[in-house]
């Protein structure tokens, strides 16, 4: 396997020197955990930061969410940059450091916009950490078992979305302030020991990458979702909402052709050449929409409709992040024998259903078992068969030396759909934090809009990943040879 450079790991690191594997792994693991847990618990813990913070809408709330993750976007590209030119391990520890501070400093509070900020730096911690881990774990791993490593790595962000939401509601039962706390002695652990065990990647020369262009992104996302969630106030026919769409999205051209003239930017226009990769990454950013739409609007049901505990809500979600990661593992011989388009597209079929169930169904006296439980479990098969069918639709038909560079786009791509997904939701559902059903209605049909573009979408990504039939004839005759 190789590393983003075309190298392989063994030019790295020769065995006799590398560190034990599973020490580093776990090391590894820690960071990469954190950052993925701090997506799912905040949600979970948003209306007591709401109640805390009194006075606080949910436009001004959902920056709690959109924040970190428009950074996180916009970053995780040059961060990967910053990692190999500086290396790896410098790059992770000092992610580790930034994100622990700014955890403590988001527990401590004293406004909502003091957190908003503090989660910004939380994303910087987070986009420094999350590219480096995998070039350090390349290059512990022998030869043998560098493809188990990174199915491991990759597990992480399954089993913290699995496990996020019940974490949540237990932390925020304390007080939500535990939702960031939680990070720091599991950051000083992470940090102690990677200073130990963690590999001496050499540098690379290469250029710089585009930062400007990285915050050019930041500011023409945060336009956009900043239209989107204050439009109710401003008025959806005011100059304000109209100007912050309109610069928003001259910006974003812009950025794009910046990114087609620079040696290093924030997104590579080339990857969109090799197959399957553009309509993956289309896809992914419409199904991210529909996705965390969903995933805010069952928080929000929970607390403010039935008045749920943060715990119960927590458990609530559980059953349908339990799915995704199981699924995930099994998937690969439904891709291999139907295609990527075929399977994608029936995920977002079931999704939907999901939310249509509780358009439907859903009512302030419906039961959580014959209510909230039958679209819960739907969703969470459709996200379980669509997510991991993008993601190795995408870079499967990317050579290997740009396979870490894809997965980073792909994931900045989703962090996008994640922030259109909220600040659409907000929008539906209004900025009050004193939701109607009927509000929710308007938010599960936007959502529903979403995942039907999202299929639509899906179609475009072709036979990507499907075994042909001469081949799957010839494996048998293959066996009965061998035998």
């Amino acid at each position: 396997m190789s590393l983003p450079d075309g190298r392989t790991a063994d030019t790295l690191s020769p065995p006799e020197e590398r560190p034990r594997l599973g020490v580093v792994f776990t090391v590894i693991a820690a960071g990469v955990a954190m950052a993925n847990l701090d997506v799912f618990i905040v949600n979970v813990a948003l209306p007591d930061i709401g109640r805390q913070f009194s006075g606080t809408s949910l436009a001004s709330l959902s920056w709690v969410l959109n924040a970190y993750a428009v950074v996180f976007a916009a970053l995780l590209v040059p961060a990967g940059n910053f990692a190999d030119r500086v290396n790896p391990r410098v790059a992770y520890l000092s992610g580790i450091v930034l994100f622990t501070l700014s955890s403590t400093l988001c527990a401590l509070s004293p406004g909502i916009w003091f957190l908003v900020g503090a989660r910004v730096l939380q994303a910087v911690g987070a986009a420094m950490l999350i590219p480096s881990s995998l070039g350090l774990l390349l290059a512990t791993a022998p030869p043998e078992k560098r493809l188990a490593s990174v199915r491991g790595w990759t597990a992480i962000s399954g089993v913290a979305s699995a496990l996020g939401p019940v974490l949540g509601g237990l932390l925020t039962d304390l007080s939500w302030h535990w939702v960031f706390l939680v990070n720091v002695p599991i950051g000083v652990a992470a940090l102690l020991g990677g200073l130990r065990v963690l590999p001496r990647v050499p540098s690379r020369d290469l250029p710089r990458a585009d930062v400007l262009g990285a915050v050019v992104l930041t500011v023409a996302i945060a336009l956009v979702a900043l239209g989107l969630v204050k439009g109710d106030d401003w008025g959806w026919a005011s100059e304000r909402f109209i100007g912050a769409l309109v610069v928003g999205v001259l910006l974003l051209v812009w950025f794009t052709v910046r990114s087609a003239r620079h040696a290093s930017p924030v997104l590579p226009l080339p990857l969109f050449r090799f197959r399957g990769f553009s309509p993956s990454s289309f896809s992914n950013v419409l199904f991210a929409v529909a996705f965390a739409a969903m995933l805010l609007s069952t928080v929000l049901w929970c607390q403010d409709v039935w008045h749920w505990s943060a715990v119960r809500t927590g458990l609530a979600i559980f059953p349908g992040t339990l799915l995704p990661p199981a699924l995930a593992m099994s998937i690969g011989p439904v891709i291999h024998r139907f295609g990527s388009s075929v399977v994608a597209f029936t995920g977002c079929v079931v999704f939907g259903a999901g939310i249509a169930w509780w358009l439907t169904f859903l009512e302030p006296d419906a039961g959580y078992a014959g209510g909230m439980l039958p679209g819960m479990l739907l969703t969470g098969i459709g996200v379980g068969l669509t997510l991991p069918t993008l993601i190795s639709a995408g870079v499967s038909g990317l050579p290997p030396q740009s396979f870490s560079t894809g997965s980073g786009v792909i994931t900045m791509a989703r962090q996008a759909g994640t922030v259109l997904g909220i600040s659409l939701l907000v929008a539906t559902m209004g900025a009050s934090t004193a939701h109607q059903v009927h509000s929710f209605d308007r938010g599960w049909e936007m959502t529903l809009g979403a995942t039907a573009a999202a299929a639509i979408a899906c179609f475009f990504v072709g036979s990507v990943g499907k075994t042909p039939r001469a081949a799957e004839s010839a494996e048998p005759a293959q066996a009965a040879d061998g035998a």
